[in-house]
């Protein structure tokens, strides 16, 4: 599958690029199925919301669950993303975000990027999230919301705000909690937001939303009673990848495997036998 030329335009200005109903609500509900047994592990890829047991995300998961393995190689998903990085790209990073009814706690304001610039020594931003919606997104169940074109600003450094992971965690565990490191101001916020606009980009459960890595983006608090799970998977240039360095971020946050993703060659999404 491969995006347009105007699609392309509209993703480099508005830093974001919504596909409604990429996957079908059988492939959906397959990827589903995996979640309980990724929720339940406890590993220090899992992340729980703030002082409960309900699961905030789980990272890297590709590596380690054969339909996750598959759909970063998908190339309904992939090739997109290849275009617009214009060439090879390998998996930095793989996560769901579960944002649970009821519980889903808030993702401040924020850019991907700064925490692949300062913790990883990523040298550039040519980096593409995309986002596959396990559920309907909606204006009820704590959307991502968007500053349109603020990638155009480049990097806003508010400098590390935390970043210790506190007396009980690692020094990484601040770039995963609802407390991140990197937390653009108020005033960044509002003055982008007086000269752009804020948008939520909202659709059912296959769509598949891109954005870049420099678009200020955040999402409330889920109140509603209606779940909201997403994968992001995070594809960098082969070219991009961070340099060696001494102790490094965990595999599950920056991959050391900077080899090309191959797309699938056979049927793009196959339910795997019981």
């Amino acid at each position: 599958m491969r995006v347009t030329g105007e699609q392309l335009r509209g993703y480099r200005e508005d830093g974001f690029l919504l596909l409604p109903q990429v996957f079908t609500a059988d492939e959906v509900e397959l990827m589903k199925a995996q979640l309980p047994g990724l929720y339940a592990e406890d590993t220090p890829a899992r992340v729980l919301e703030k002082g409960t047991n309900l699961v905030r995300s789980v990272y890297g998961s590709h590596t380690t669950n054969e339909v996750f393995g598959r759909l970063v190689r998908d190339p309904r998903i992939l090739q997109p993303s290849v275009q617009i990085l214009e060439g090879d790209v390998y998996v930095h990073q793989f996560k769901v975000n579960a944002k649970r009814a009821f519980g889903g706690d808030v993702w401040e304001w924020h850019q991907d990027y700064i925490f692949w610039l300062k913790e990883d020594g990523m040298p550039e931003n040519r980096v593409v999230n995309a986002v596959v919606f396990l559920d309907e997104v909606n204006e009820f169940n704590g959307p991502l919301l968007f500053i349109p074109g603020s990638h155009e600003t480049g990097v806003m450094d508010p400098g590390a705000r935390k970043g210790d992971g506190g007396a009980d965690g690692p020094s990484w565990a601040a770039d995963v909690a609802a407390d991140l490191s990197y937390t653009l101001t108020r005033e960044m916020i509002e003055d982008q937001v007086r000269a752009r606009g804020i948008v939520a980009p909202k659709g059912p459960a296959g769509s598949v939303l891109y954005f870049d890595a420099n678009v200020a983006h955040g999402s409330a608090p889920n109140m509603s009673p209606f779940d909201r799970a997403l994968v992001l998977v995070t594809y960098n240039s082969v070219h991009n990848a961070p340099p060696p360095r001494e102790n490094p971020r965990p595999e599950f946050l920056c991959s050391r495997d900077h080899t090309p993703v191959v797309p699938l060659s056979d049927e793009p999404f196959t339910p795997v036998p019981a």
